[in-house]
């Protein structure tokens, strides 16, 4: 389909918009009610709102110190509506907006992109190949094909979608809640990590915004229903726990916008220009000053063949080997043997270690929480090399979150006033295959706030091994690989 004029396409949208009853500055003033009713009731409350850095915000959508209401499912709900964050953000842009995330699907979202383009705004949309088909563009042959995971995503969609639920989606139904058709159908210009010719990189992970070359958000969650809201048909879940930051900074945005013009290339239909993954340039660690916060910024990936201490998991040792006190971790996974040696010298010096794994990971046969548990993995099985630590600890686990959400945070704290964070796993293959930021912010007032969301979710762990993991590990590697139980893998979507 060619591209429509600006009429056409004003005409459009104006259409769906009408459709959709929808209204960015209905929305804004909802928001700025929202937000004076939350200040009410933390003011009155037990759990007071935290001061914010001017230039560093730092929101979580499990944030028991403020409320909500989930625009999908209208359940009132403690958070911050990191949708909304975004919303306001991307409906302020005036000159350009430019999003690279490795998947976009909530239509309201969507929606305040199509607003900002109608603006005039320059608006560019980088997305990861798996995740850049529209769910409506699937035929049932294809649905058919997908793996069991997808299909449940699929059928979720479905069931979102079916607004009047008669079982059928209408026209209508798919413009107001199929957030890639929307994009796609007003023009937006896109592109997925194919641009450069091949068939995707190793995963194009990233989740960040940059708006007007002065405002960046970055952080854990991808701008799906699951990661921020819940999940549609699950109305007990919160949303996967994840954190976003708003960084007003000139220097710091331009760092993010050379990031996202090494993708983007020429864009649309041209040429295979576009560099993604091993593809790109390494680039090396930035020092900033931004909001009286040091910043290190780190984009990867890097080669193997890179010094270790300029990547970016050479960037996480090299932090935690200057901690004093303490370190915190809430990490989706977590399989970087150098980083536990590291974290098991520090151990040795009496710094006190924290550790919470989201569960799906965290008894894998491969995780880096085997070392810290003494355990042996199949790493060391690979390596010859034990790496199970001499002197185990006790205070390493998983959280216990509602049925269906999962620790999607990618964060530490050191010493109360270091934070690692960004969309950046402890991984080999984010390391060195993925498209990923990390982002260390050295600031007592930022580290705060990942301090009381680190301390909401140790109050309920589950701490140490299970009887089947410590079984499962005391058997010799011979027995192990002939047994088939956990092979080493490193999925590379993490």
């Amino acid at each position: 389909m060619g591209y429509l004029t600006y009429s056409q396409l004003h005409n459009k949208y104006q259409s769906l918009s009408r459709r959709i009853g929808y209204s960015l500055i209905l929305f804004g003033i909802t928001a700025l009610i929202a937000t004076a009713v939350n200040a009410c009731k933390s003011e009155s409350g037990i759990i007071p709102v935290l001061p914010q850095n001017p230039n560093i915000q730092v929101f979580f959508n499990q944030n028991q110190a403020a409320r909500y209401t989930d625009p999908y499912r209208k359940i009132e709900r403690l958070g911050d509506n990191l949708e909304r964050v975004m919303i306001d953000n991307v409906s302020n842009s005036k000159v350009s907006l430019d999003i690279a995330v490795q998947e976009l699907r909530l239509p309201n979202i969507a929606k305040a992109i199509v607003e900002a383009k109608l603006r005039g705004v320059n608006v560019r949309l980088i997305l990861e190949n798996n995740y850049s088909r529209a769910w409506s563009e699937f035929t049932p042959e294809q649905v058919e094909k997908l793996n069991a995971r997808d299909r449940d995503r699929y059928k979720e969609f479905q069931k979102f979608a079916d607004i009047d639920n008669d079982g059928r989606l209408s026209e209508d139904e798919l413009d107001r809640r199929d957030g890639l058709r929307l994009i796609k159908v007003t023009n937006v210009p896109w592109i997925d990590d194919t641009a450069d010719g091949s068939k995707g990189s190793g995963l194009m992970h990233h989740k960040f915004m940059v708006i007007d070359d002065q405002i960046v958000l970055f952080g854990s969650a991808n701008l799906t229903m699951s990661d921020i809201h819940g999940d549609f048909t699950k109305p007990e879940t919160r949303g996967n726990a994840n954190n976003l930051v708003r960084l007003d900074s000139k220097e710091l945005a331009a760092r993010f916008k050379q990031e996202f013009n090494l993708m983007w290339g020429d864009g649309p239909n041209g040429k295979p220009d576009s560099l993604f993954g091993t593809k790109k340039p390494s680039r090396k660690i930035d020092y900033l000053i931004v909001g009286g916060a040091q910043i290190r910024l780190k984009f990867s990936p890097d080669s193997e063949d890179t010094a270790r201490e300029q990547t970016s998991n050479g960037l996480i040792a090299t932090a935690i080997a200057g901690t004093k006190t303490n370190v915190d971790m809430a990490l989706f996974v977590y399989s970087d043997q150098f980083i536990s040696t590291i974290l098991e010298e520090r151990q040795q010096g009496n710094v006190q270690i924290r550790a919470l794994v989201e569960p799906q990971f965290a008894y894998r046969d491969y995780s880096s929480t085997l070392d810290m548990w003494g355990l042996q993995s199949t790493q060391d099985c690979k390596t010859g090399k034990s790496s199970a630590w001499k002197q185990p600890i006790k205070t390493v686990g998983i959280p216990n979150l509602v049925s269906g959400d999962t620790l999607h945070h990618k964060f530490a704290i050191l010493d109360r006033n270091l934070i690692l964070t960004g969309s950046h796993n402890w991984t080999s293959a984010a390391n060195h295959t993925n498209d990923e930021v990390l982002v260390a912010i050295q600031n007592e007032t930022v580290a705060a706030h990942y301090q009381r969301e680190y301390d909401r979710l140790y109050q309920d762990v589950t701490l140490g091994p299970t009887a089947k993991l410590v079984q499962a590990t005391s058997k010799s590697c011979a027995e192990r690989v002939k047994s088939k139980a956990n092979p080493l893998i490193e999925n590379s979507e993490f």
